[in-house]
């Protein structure tokens, strides 16, 4: 099949505006390797690149890749490339609409989409609706409430005292990641927590009881009808007060823990509650002393999709192809190792040093050069026999990565 591949970042969703490297490391890294998988299962991929990459000749084994300029480029090519391809599919944030726009598009375009329906993008975007859904179907949830960043602050303040109680986690109720959360210990925080939310561009937010256990996220591949688990995934996030950024930086896979039955059963349960959810979907857990609690639903490709690729023995591009054109389901899925993925902060390369970063292997999403940073991020993803061994080797990888970014590149022979 002939595939376009878009992901937001790295094809111009902000090619008026400086490029976030922790974000890109992301969005590149997912770019990439689902790339790899369709290009291995034997499709014919076409992608967008912003120019500001695309210059820069990073390894991509995309067979056509469209340059652009500016927003009103990439649109034009989106929709382009769209109607000249088999099916598409979009990788993107929920955040401000995002993904249920492109999808809509595709979807009136009448061409093909590997993707969730645009209603059902926007059905579990919607956090507190999200919530709200998960508690009906009588799922472990944390306690939650709605507000908009213009609502009274001493009656929000009032409100989380007597609902949810201090600590509690305040996010924006669309985001992505880790944008706009802060862990928000006392009243005295709660203004500054609302700033950091409306600095997103998010007027609605929510207030949640803070679940202590380990953070964890289930990867489902669904026909639209049935959900398969895949994998159970841990991971890395740093919860911050309002005046630091929290952030999620990777992860390990698989994680290995008594409640992978409970957790892969709620998981199953909420995806097969939301029709129009189909190929790769991410259910965001804690796994909490007795139950797994439900925190999100991501519907689209996730950064765990780097590590899972390594674990599981089908291929996930094709997977995704065959739940959402054929409604099949993988069978037979088995780990074979363990991976570790995480993002890493890099001084700015060279152009020597980062061509030469190129070879690096497990160097999923290069250290691009920052014009507005002294620091830039890279994503790098490892894999072992075990879980120590796999993060021993990214460690390994890691200093490989930064001794050649202080160095400058090799010397001139």
């Amino acid at each position: 099949m002939k595939l376009l591949i878009y992901e937001h970042v790295s094809a111009g969703g902000l090619s008026e505006k400086p490029i976030p490297p922790s974000i890109l490391s992301e969005g590149f890294g997912m770019l990439r390797t689902f790339i790899e998988d369709a290009k291995a299962a034997g499709h014919n991929v076409t992608t967008i690149l912003d120019s500001r990459i695309a210059e820069l000749n990073p390894p991509l084994e995309a067979d056509r890749k469209i340059p652009i300029h500016s927003f009103r480029e990439t649109e034009n090519a989106f929709k382009k490339a769209a109607e000249n391809s088999d099916a598409t599919y979009v990788i993107a944030p929920e955040t401000n609409g995002t993904l249920q726009t492109l999808v809509k598009k595709i979807e009136q375009s009448g061409t093909l989409s590997l993707n969730s329906t645009a209603s059902a993008i926007a059905e579990v975007s919607d956090k507190t609706l999200l919530q709200q859904h998960a508690k009906r179907m009588r799922l472990s949830t944390p306690e939650t409430m709605s507000f908009n960043v213009k609502d009274n602050t001493e009656n929000i303040i009032q409100i989380v005292k007597e609902k949810i109680g201090f600590p509690a986690v305040f996010k924006p109720t669309d985001s992505v990641g880790c944008e706009g959360l802060s862990i928000v210990n006392s009243e005295k925080q709660v203004k500054a927590a609302i700033t950091k939310i409306a600095k997103q561009a998010s007027s609605r937010f929510m207030a949640q009881q803070l679940i202590h256990g380990t953070p964890a996220s289930v990867t489902i591949i669904s026909n639209g009808t049935e959900a398969q688990p895949i994998t159970l995934n841990k991971q890395n996030i740093n919860l911050k007060t309002p005046s630091h950024n929290s952030t999620y930086n990777g992860g390990t896979i698989p994680l290995d823990d008594t409640m992978q039955s409970a957790a892969f059963a709620t998981a199953k349960k909420l995806v097969e509650s939301l029709k129009g959810l189909k190929g790769y979907i991410g259910v965001d857990l804690i796994l909490a002393d007795q139950e797994p609690v439900v925190i999100e639903v991501n519907p689209r490709l996730t950064t765990s999709y780097i590590g899972i690729r390594k674990v599981v023995t089908v291929n996930l591009a094709q997977a995704i192809t065959d739940s959402t054109l054929e409604h099949k389901l993988p069978t037979n899925q088995k780990n074979q190792c363990y991976a570790h993925f995480e993002k890493v902060r890099m001084p700015n390369p060279t152009d020597k040093a980062l061509q030469e970063t190129f070879s690096i292997p497990e160097l999923v999403s290069p250290p691009f050069p920052t014009t507005d940073a002294s620091y830039t991020y890279a994503l790098i993803c490892t894999q072992g026999s075990t879980a120590q061994q796999a993060k021993r080797d990214f460690n390994k990888t890691k200093k490989q990565l930064r001794d050649i970014l202080l160095s400058g590149g090799k010397k001139e022979r």
